[in-house]
């Protein structure tokens, strides 16, 4: 339930492709304040993920790996840019599973490991409008699975 009594989904975090992490680590936390919550390289996803505490939410602030990188390819020419944005799920197969079945085009037909733990899965932007949506189960011990 959200703060309203509806069931659904809850922003999760907001991932912001990044040209100098450090530097914009040092604006989140010297200048809005925020804390870091993890920070940790992803070598499968090529990118190093810093997550920043924005109250019930995260800003994630990404970094790619190299050039080749998809998260590179993404970001373009812009040093900054929205990567995606992430929404908190009770029960992330089921799911998937849900929105298939309407015909939703998924990136991910199986959940995987993401930063901080999570478990994740991605929906196509051509499904979405053209906004890239993660869906995200912040209890890993409640769906066993292997790290790629």
């Amino acid at each position: 339930m959200n703060r309203f009594g509806k069931a659904g989904y809850a922003l999760d975090h907001v991932a912001i492709v990044v040209g100098d992490l450090d530097a914009s680590v040092e604006f989140y936390t010297r200048t809005l304040g925020l804390e870091v919550v993890y920070r940790q390289t992803i070598p499968g996803q090529g990118v190093e993920a810093v997550g920043l505490d924005a109250g019930d939410s995260i800003i994630e602030l990404l970094r790619p790996l190299d050039e080749e990188s998809p998260i590179a390819r993404f970001r373009g020419d812009a040093s900054t840019k929205l990567h995606h944005t992430a929404y908190r799920v009770g029960d992330i197969r089921a799911e998937l599973a849900r929105l298939k079945s309407a015909g939703v085009r998924l990136i991910d037909d199986q959940p995987r490991r993401g930063a901080h733990g999570n478990i994740i899965a991605f929906l196509h932007p051509k499904s979405t409008g053209g906004v890239l949506i993660e869906l995200c189960e912040r209890d890993p011990a409640s769906t066993p699975l292997t790290d790629p």
